[in-house]
């Protein structure tokens, strides 16, 4: 492993980007409109549970598990994570941040966050309508094209195969992975504890199929939980994460570094009172 991968702080990286996004408005919009996701709050916040797993029953069918990476030909992969908070007035808010990372070298390319009011309410299994719009407004801030993205949360592991980085994996047409740190039962099944062994790893198999695997990247800590989201395969999506795994962390460099990021923003925000 690279020395680079030792540095797990964000201060380094260059500033917040405010440049062209990689991802423009028009694509954006006609996406949304397109796949009918109801990506916007006002709509988002009107819908009923069923609603929403009508839309990821929907959403499933253009999943691909196929897999169209090749590590080796992968320059930049980013992290994606979001933190949350209540002010006194109860309003919830949350911000998402994105850290774009060179593949073999681990320095930080580019690092964007958003923040926003949540109100669309928690459903257990629909946490991605949350996200969604937060993520793609992030998203759009980013201009160093990642070729994969890690998302601290599910994909495929999922009662409908619609984790967060499923969801988003088909709203922007990229490989993504989802890499968990718990792991909430599907169809009554519990996982199997892997070995203690680094790089030991079980699947997950509800009804024969493998929603996804119970990796343990160091002797001795308690399992990730891996899942493709979208365009990548088990396989390819666990051989990077253990390439981005470092001694001081059982998570991949970019989802860390995200996570370091989100408690900076809130921190942030918190401070300053918020959203102005």
């Amino acid at each position: 492993m690279s020395a680079v991968f030792m540095h797990m702080g964000v201060h380094s990286s260059p500033i917040e980007s405010s440049k062209r996004s990689c991802y423009n408005d028009d694509e954006l919009f006609r996406r949304e409109h397109q796949m009918g996701a109801l990506l916007r709050p006002e709509r988002n916040n009107q819908m009923t549970e069923q609603d929403y797993i009508n839309e990821q029953i929907r959403l499933s069918a253009q999943l691909h598990i196929e897999n169209t990476v090749n590590p080796a030909q992968v320059q930049a992969v980013a992290g994606v994570d979001l933190a949350y908070w209540k002010e006194a007035d109860g309003q919830e808010y949350a911000v998402c941040c994105i850290v774009v990372i060179d593949y073999h070298t681990a320095q930080v390319l580019e690092t964007a966050s958003h923040a926003d009011q949540i109100n669309v309410p928690y459903i257990p299994g629909c946490l991605a309508f949350r996200e969604i719009p937060l993520f793609l407004q992030t998203y759009q801030k980013v201009t160093v094209p990642p070729d994969v993205l890690f998302f601290d949360g599910n994909g495929y592991l999922h009662p409908r195969h619609m984790g967060l980085a499923a969801h988003a994996g088909i709203l922007i047409q990229k490989p993504t992975v989802g890499i968990a740190k718990s792991y909430h039962r599907i169809a009554g099944v519990d996982f199997v504890m892997p070995p203690n062994e680094e790089r030991a790893y079980t699947d997950i198999e509800i009804n024969g199929e493998c929603y996804g695997r119970a990796l343990r990247t160091h002797v001795n800590v308690k399992p990730v939980f891996l899942s493709v989201g979208n365009a990548i395969d088990i396989e390819t999506a666990m051989q990077m994460t253990n390439h981005m795994i470092t001694k001081e962390s059982h998570v991949p460099v970019p989802t860390r570094l995200a996570d370091l990021m989100t408690h900076e923003k809130r921190k942030e925000l918190l401070q300053k009172g918020v959203m102005g």
